[in-house]
């Protein structure tokens, strides 16, 4: 009898192709897929990964979640040690769980966290390229912060979402939006909090934001776009290396916000 495992990972995505399997492309998938199938001694990749989402080409994790059925027993510890001694050395296993057939890492997910860090130098840092986004104009802190309040609650984010998005509507909640100055690193660090985010819709707001702290864009801005509701008016999408899957949320890990993504948005 098969069991189920849920594994938390982290990544460098720089040298993937997105998390999803795709022919003749790196994927952190298809690399995961590849080594749960030798680890299990299978002749042929009988394994499947259910990944909790999809992270694009050049998007980092923290902590993606993804869950697949093993055909024997195995001490959730030696599963991670193991893993880890055969996957390449942009990807890590951090944690594994024995789990119920019953939970799915896709389905079961009561909210995301995303991390989006900005380097804030006059010139590109060669160093930091794979790793952040760069803004080399002034930016006024004070006038994101308050811009971040109008993404708090519900709203339609058809303006933050791009093109090719799956999602059955644009409708998401945002519970928490923040962003500081690492003075060390001279980096704008946003964070995001949600029941779900659509295509692009972090990197998006992200852009919406940035002009608004340099003055391009009034503060009440995102009303605006909401109003709009056309994605042309949001403008930019920031470079995907800044950005970080941080964490995923399941029913009882965060008391707070318990609830699944409705099956209609997911």
């Amino acid at each position: 009898m098969n069991l189920r495992y849920k594994v938390t990972l982290a990544y460098d995505g720089t040298n993937f192709a997105g998390f999803q399997r795709q022919p003749n492309q790196r994927t952190v998938e298809s690399e995961l897929t590849r080594v749960v199938n030798k680890m299990a001694k299978m002749p042929t990749p009988a394994i499947v990964i259910y990944g909790s989402g999809r992270t694009d080409a050049g998007v980092h994790a923290l902590g993606q979640v993804v869950h697949f059925d093993f055909p024997f027993p195995m001490k959730t510890e030696n599963m991670r040690k193991g893993l880890n001694s055969m996957l390449p050395v942009d990807m890590e296993v951090l944690k594994v769980s024995a789990v119920s057939d019953q939970f799915h890492a896709r389905y079961d997910v009561s909210g995301k966290r995303y991390v989006y860090r900005m380097d804030l130098g006059e010139f590109r840092n060669p160093f930091k390229r794979h790793y952040t986004g760069h803004w080399k104009f002034p930016v006024d802190l004070k006038k994101i912060r308050t811009a971040l309040n109008d993404l708090i609650g519900e709203h339609d984010f058809t303006s933050f979402v791009a093109s090719g998005s799956s999602a059955r509507t644009n409708y998401r909640t945002i519970y928490e939006a923040t962003a500081k100055i690492d003075e060390i690193q001279n980096e704008l660090v946003f964070e995001f909090y949600g029941n779900g985010f659509l295509y692009n819709q972090v990197r998006i707001m992200v852009g919406v934001l940035v002009e608004i702290g340099a003055g391009t864009r009034p503060v009440d801005g995102i009303q605006e776009l909401y109003r709009i509701n056309d994605r042309r008016y949001a403008r930019r999408t920031v470079p995907a290396s800044g950005l970080y899957l941080k964490h995923v949320y399941y029913e009882g890990d965060d008391p707070a916000h318990p609830t699944k993504l409705p099956k209609h948005q997911r």
